[in-house]
């Protein structure tokens, strides 16, 4: 029932007569659609930070905030000394969304990557500057660091913030 109530308000909304939420093919967004766009995820930014970190104090491992915007499981991880560019890392990481559901049967691997010239969710990229050989963190990342408004294409719906759990191999 909530479902389906849900659904209904959302259709009301997209409804809205003055509501435009892509820009015409081949055109540009006018001030005023960027400004709108820019206050949706400043707001939806506001939203999943509090959500998080509700879902953090229910937790009884602590959580610590990073420079990038992402809470990883390990004190001052982001004041370690960072790799340098060109260097090079393995790793794999699983995705969860914040019912601890795993996304991916498989984990995400990669070997042999090297920094400066692979494509990475943003937290991800950062966490993996940080991290020590075979250490395993746990990431909490707002989908703004994640797979954003697009998703990504298969399971991963758009908005959607991430728990996840990587490995330096």
């Amino acid at each position: 029932m909530k479902k389906i109530l849900f659904i209904s308000v959302l259709g009301l909304f997209s409804c809205s007569k003055n509501t435009q939420t892509h820009p015409p093919v081949g055109g540009v967004l006018s001030k005023n659609d960027l400004d709108i766009s820019r206050q949706r995820m400043k707001n939806l930014n506001t939203q999943e930070r509090y959500h998080i970190q509700e879902w953090i104090n229910n937790q009884p491992v602590k959580f610590y905030p990073t420079q990038l915007n992402y809470w990883v499981n390990v004190q001052g991880f982001d004041q370690r000394q960072r790799r340098q560019d060109e260097s090079f890392i393995s790793y794999s990481y699983d995705l969860y969304d914040f019912d601890e559901t795993k996304i991916y049967d498989q984990p995400i691997q990669r070997r042999e990557a090297r920094f400066g010239h692979f494509d990475e969710l943003k937290a991800v990229e950062d966490a993996l500057r940080f991290i020590h050989d075979g250490e395993e963190v746990t990431i909490l990342v707002p989908s703004a660091l994640a797979y954003g408004t697009y998703g990504d294409e298969k399971k991963i719906d758009n908005d959607i913030p991430l728990i996840i759990k990587l490995k330096a191999l």
